[in-house]
């Protein structure tokens, strides 16, 4: 370009640059920085900035936008003046936006360099960034605004590390941010983002709407390909049923100006049909077809009582222990006491003559209940829990590292030493095999039964996947279905993997902490679950199988 066709193109920018800048809508105003110091990420200091609209009437709660990188981020999209058009024309709500930084943990002396809180806190998965914003600025901010409280009013964006954590944010936190503006995403292996698009694959869809950006010529480092990863991003929402749109540019880079151009058709389609709530779309999940339409988690009212290890009768109604007492809970949903121990019920399992047999954690022991009477069969255990099938009883023994196995014909007891702490564990399907979880370890074992009873050909098999920042997913209560589907109660969630040890599926938790998991109803297909104490249920597209009855052969598995 030529010096005369230079200072023309510089003029023209200006001009027009002047022209957007004295339109006649009103302008937002940016309030701040405002300095911050978090004790979630002890020790750091941020900056961040609000922008509070001409329109905002603090007797009425407001939408948000929250924006990561604060206002350099908010100003290379042209944002504010972006938002004010866009309000102006009522094409979204009116929305006060929180323009926030990472942190920096200061360095001593004034010549040496802060520690950059960027990626810690942008590119790692978890909750933590979240509860930043939930626990700490977000209640500061509203001390002085009324933002709304509904998820369907919230939205949350960023660029680059900042695009990740505004999508884990939401994912997260699916109850308090709905609707994700994502640029130049770093959904690679900086910090195991890279496993996003697969979880995205595998878990329940969940109720966010996502704007995806990118260029064509993103970065392609050590960590990998944007390009490609934000295209892989892109499939996995598709594919899981999400509402999700994008736009991506032809050449662009790793920087602001595809998405500054964007911005407003974004921030559009993220309100599109505004105030109707943003929703989980069903799963277009080929491989199990679990979901059932509409289904969701209810709960059953218990009153004063806590749900602890589940178990399941041939007429399949759900009993639960809770201390001393141990509880039936009829089709209806109707819960009454069944049972009473001298000591404190935990884990439990029926046999297929409606005996009911219960691990005492106080007294040490398992104990079998008939017609209400009480009677010890194993002494000097400590059961995590217990499953049957027609020959005998398993159960777990974290506290020694052992299986035990109980032969109801003979009486006798055999054990067998493992090379961690067992937790949940349920028999397949056909009663050929055995599934343990381990508490202290990443994998799943699987076990052959043979003939007498006894375990032989231990292996490392179930993967399952692990919270982020955790070395062991968590593995409690277990259940298997008719297809020989494994159901384990994890600190993720409940994760389905299919006969040859691969998980397919990840159901949601109702809750914070799920201790245990029973396929139950009439038709078996109601999936329960312990969760803090509470007892939560949801119909899905299977039929459990009780181990204490007949084997169920399944259908042979796609290898």
């Amino acid at each position: 370009m030529n010096k005369l066709l230079f200072i023309a193109f510089l003029f023209f920018n200006i001009v027009i640059s002047s022209a957007q800048n004295n339109t006649s809508f009103p302008s937002g105003e940016i309030r701040g920085p405002f300095v911050w110091n978090s004790k979630i990420y002890p020790g750091t200091v941020r900056n961040y900035w609000l922008y509070v609209p001409k329109q905002y009437e603090s007797s009425k709660p407001t939408c948000l936008m929250v924006v990561q990188d604060g206002l350099s981020r908010a100003t290379g999209w042209k944002l504010p003046r972006t938002l004010d058009s866009l309000i102006n024309q009522k094409t979204i709500p009116v929305v006060i936006g929180v323009f926030v930084d990472h942190g920096t943990v200061p360095a001593t002396g004034a010549d040496n360099y802060p520690r950059y809180n960027r990626c810690f806190e942008y590119d790692a998965l978890g909750d933590k960034y979240a509860r930043f914003l939930l626990d700490e600025l977000l209640p500061e901010v509203m001390r002085s605004y009324n933002i709304s409280k509904d998820p369907n009013d919230r939205s949350i964006a960023g660029a680059s590390s900042g695009a990740i954590c505004a999508f884990n944010v939401a994912w997260e936190r699916p109850d308090q941010f709905r609707r994700v503006l994502s640029t130049i995403g770093t959904y690679v292996g900086l910090r195991g983002g890279d496993e996003f698009t697969t979880l995205v694959r595998k878990t329940e869809p969940k109720p966010i709407r996502v704007f995806l950006e990118d260029g064509t010529q993103d970065l392609n480092i050590y960590g990998g390909d944007w390009w490609m990863a934000n295209q892989n991003m892109l499939s996995a929402l598709t594919y899981s049923g999400y509402e999700v749109n994008h736009a991506w540019g032809e050449g662009g880079g790793h920087d602001s100006k595809h998405a500054a151009t964007i911005m407003a058709d974004a921030l559009a389609w993220l309100w599109k049909d505004y105030p109707a709530p943003v929703q989980a779309h069903k799963s277009n999940d080929q491989r199990l077809k679990l979901l059932v339409e509409g289904e969701t988690w209810k709960e059953i009212p218990l009153m004063e009582k806590k749900a602890g290890k589940l178990a399941v009768n041939k007429a399949g109604e759900v009993f639960f222990s809770d201390k001393q007492n141990i509880y039936r809970v009829d089709h209806s949903g109707m819960v009454s006491p069944y049972a009473k121990l001298k000591g404190d019920a935990g884990a439990l399992s029926f046999d297929n003559e409606g005996r009911l047999y219960v691990s005492d954690s106080r007294e040490r022991k398992i104990a079998v209940i008939d017609k209400g009477v009480v009677k010890e069969i194993v002494k000097d255990v400590d059961v995590a829990f217990i499953t049957l099938t027609g020959k005998g009883i398993y159960y777990t023994d974290p506290v020694k590292n052992r299986i035990g196995y109980f032969n109801l014909a003979s009486s006798k007891t055999l054990y067998f030493n493992i090379p961690f702490k067992p937790t949940g564990i349920a028999v397949s399907a056909e009663q050929t095999f055995i599934n343990v979880g381990m508490g202290d370890y990443v994998f799943g074992y699987s076990y052959k039964i043979e003939d007498d009873g006894s375990l032989s050909q231990e292996q490392p098999y179930i993967h399952y996947h692990v919270p982020y920042g955790e070395v062991t997913p968590g593995i409690k209560g277990m259940t298997v279905d008719s297809q020989n589907l494994l159901y384990s109660v994890t600190n993720m969630g409940i994760q389905v993997s299919d006969q040859l040890g691969r998980v397919n599926f990840i159901f949601s938790k109702p809750a914070y902490e799920i201790e245990d998991v029973k396929l139950a109803g009439p038709d078996l297909n109601l999936l329960f679950v312990s969760s803090n104490g509470r007892l939560f249920y949801r119909k899905i597209n299977t039929k459990g199988v009780l181990s204490s009855s007949s084997p169920v052969k399944p259908s042979k598995p796609g290898l």
